[in-house]
Formats: C-alpha cells, sequence, structure tokens
C-alpha cells in the first residue's frame, strides 16, 4: 500500500513536540485524529513508527527513517515558495524575521528604509519572537531569517540544513543603582546580589560562566526576561545586573543607573540565521541579511 505522503507531518509533529497531545496542540486538530493518522501509517508502511517508554513517546527505527523524510519534504515544499518568490524582474518577495527585542530596534528597524530604497520589491513581516522557539519557527517554514543571541563561550554550530551570520559582538555591562559604590575588580562581584535572567537565556548563560570564573556561587533575586523589567528592579535598589550593551537606553532613568564596564566579563553575540540548501537562501532573503549586517556593522555600543 502506497503511504500518503500527508501522513508523515503528523508523525514529524508527534517527533518534535514529543507525545500525541502535544502534536494535537501544534496542528489545531483533536489527539484522537494524530493517532488515527499514526496508525494508518503504520498500516501502509507494515512497521511501527513509535512507542512509548519512560521518557514519552519515541520514534522506532522506521519512524525515525520516515520522520527525517518528512524533514526532507517539508524543507524542499519552503525552498519551492521562496524560488516561485524570486521570480520576475529584481530582487523581490516577502521575508519573515523572527527577531527579540533589543535586536529589533537596534538592527531590524533601522534596516527598513535601507531595503525600501534599495530593494523596493522585498516586503518585511516582522515577528518579535524568543530565542528558544524561533529555530523551531524557521524549520518550519514559518519565519525565513530569525535572530538569535548567545553567550560568546556558546560556540555550537549552525544545525544542519542553516547557516549563521554574525552581526554583533557586543560586551557584557554591569548596571547598579546609581548611589551603589561601583566594584573596581571582577573579584569584587562575588558579594554581590544580581537580578537574574530568564533560565537558558545569553544572560543567563553569561552569569554562570561569571560564577565559574569566580568559583563561588552568585546570589540573586527575582527572574525576568525583558531587559526593560531589570532594569527597573535594578533602578528600585534590588541588585545588579549582567546586561549587554544594546541594552542600556536607560530612557530617562540615567538619574537611577550607572552602568561599570569592567574587563572579563565577555560578550554577547547577536547573529541571523537562515535556511541553506540548493535553493536557499533566495535573492530576497539575501538582500535582507546583506543589509542588516550592514547597519549591525554601523552600531555605537554603549
Amino acid at each position: 500500500m502506497p503511504t500518503d505522503p500527508r501522513r508523515l507531518s503528523f508523525l514529524l509533529a508527534v517527533h518534535r513536540a514529543g507525545g500525541v497531545l502535544a502534536a494535537a496542540d501544534l496542528l489545531k486538530v483533536t489527539p484522537s485524529a494524530v493517532s488515527q493518522q499514526i496508525a494508518r501509517l503504520e498500516a501502509e508502511e507494515g512497521y511501527p513508527v513509535m512507542g512509548r517508554g519512560p521518557r514519552g513517546v519515541t520514534l522506532t527505527a522506521a519512524g525515525r527513517v520516515l520522520a527525517d523524510a518528512a524533514e526532507r519534504i517539508e524543507a524542499e515544499l519552503v525552498e519551492a515558495r521562496q524560488a516561485i518568490a524570486a521570480l520576475g524582474d529584481g530582487v523581490s518577495g516577502r521575508v519573515a524575521i523572527g527577531s527579540f527585542q533589543t535586536a529589533i530596534r537596534a538592527v531590524v528597524a533601522p534596516a527598513l528604509g535601507v531595503l525600501a530604497d534599495r530593494y523596493p520589491g522585498v516586503t518585511l513581516d516582522i515577528r518579535e519572537a524568543e530565542p528558544a522557539e524561533s529555530p523551531r519557527r524557521l524549520r518550519t517554514g514559518e519565519l525565513d531569517i530569525v535572530v538569535l543571541e548567545r553567550d560568546s563561550e556558546m560556540k555550537n554550530p549552525a544545525p544542519r540544513g542553516s547557516h549563521d551570520v554574525m552581526l554583533i559582538d557586543e560586551p557584557w555591562r554591569l548596571v547598579i543603582p546609581a548611589g551603589m559604590a561601583p566594584p573596581e575588580h571582577i573579584e569584587d562581584l562575588a558579594r554581590l546580589t544580581f537580578v537574574a535572567s530568564e533560565a537558558g537565556t545569553a544572560a543567563d548563560r553569561a552569569l554562570q560562566r561569571l560564577a565559574r570564573t569566580l568559583g563561588s556561587t552568585i546570589a540573586t533575586r527575582h527572574s525576568a526576561y525583558d531587559f526593560d523589567t531589570t532594569l527597573v528592579l535594578v533602578a528600585a535598589g534590588q541588585g545588579v545586573s549582567l546586561l549587554p550593551a544594546l541594552a542600556l537606553d536607560f530612557k530617562g532613568r540615567n538619574d537611577t543607573l550607572r552602568v561599570v564596564r569592567l574587563p572579563g566579563l565577555g560578550e554577547r553575540q547577536v547573529f541571523v540565521r537562515h535556511r541553506a540548501s540548493r535553493h536557499e537562501p533566495g535573492p530576497a532573503v539575501r538582500a535582507v541579511v546583506e543589509v542588516m549586517t550592514e547597519v549591525a556593522a554601523e552600531i555605537e555600543l554603549a
């Protein structure tokens, strides 16, 4: 019995989401519909494609082969859409960009005017997106370009089928309440309380790296994802914080905050990721990355 390729999308969703219920939520269908499609796929192939273990749903060997095939089909369809969008005279097409707040403010928004003048046929769709979620949306074709961050200690390469382009290598800065005596040496930070950043973010990893450098545990209080929230808490005397230079637009809070530059704090790297294959990046994506790189090169860091 020939395999219906439409069923592969259900298997891929289960693989990515880690279970039938999560896959159903991702696909906006009922769990029963997902189970039915998986059962029909197994009947067509004559092999079980997934099983349940102590850590949840896992794919069998046959399931992994089919999931890999599903990812290739998905990528080919995305490439085809990009190739169609690039047909015609000049560079044209719609490019969806997923980016976090500071990068939108510093790079993406300033690039809009340049792109409009240089590539009027390119239409941008900008979506604020957390770096933790953006790579999945890039893989599925929902986004064409994503802006990501990492602490400079992280040297993880781009996953297969994608390519990274560096935008900014910016220093981490220490932000303290204005009335506080500034620390003079990096060793002085061991006695301070920090306003924590959300787990898994570049700022969180930078603070963990700092603790390893100091050889001690760093005291933290609260937890914030948005840098403006962190600045408000520091201004309220709740601690100090390690923030990237792009986040240091105090917006009228200069009388309550102070930036301290200390050697050894490291850097945050901001970079763009796009798909890379036979047909990608398409001309429109290349044009957007080109302009974003130019804009980033002109940024003066605080």
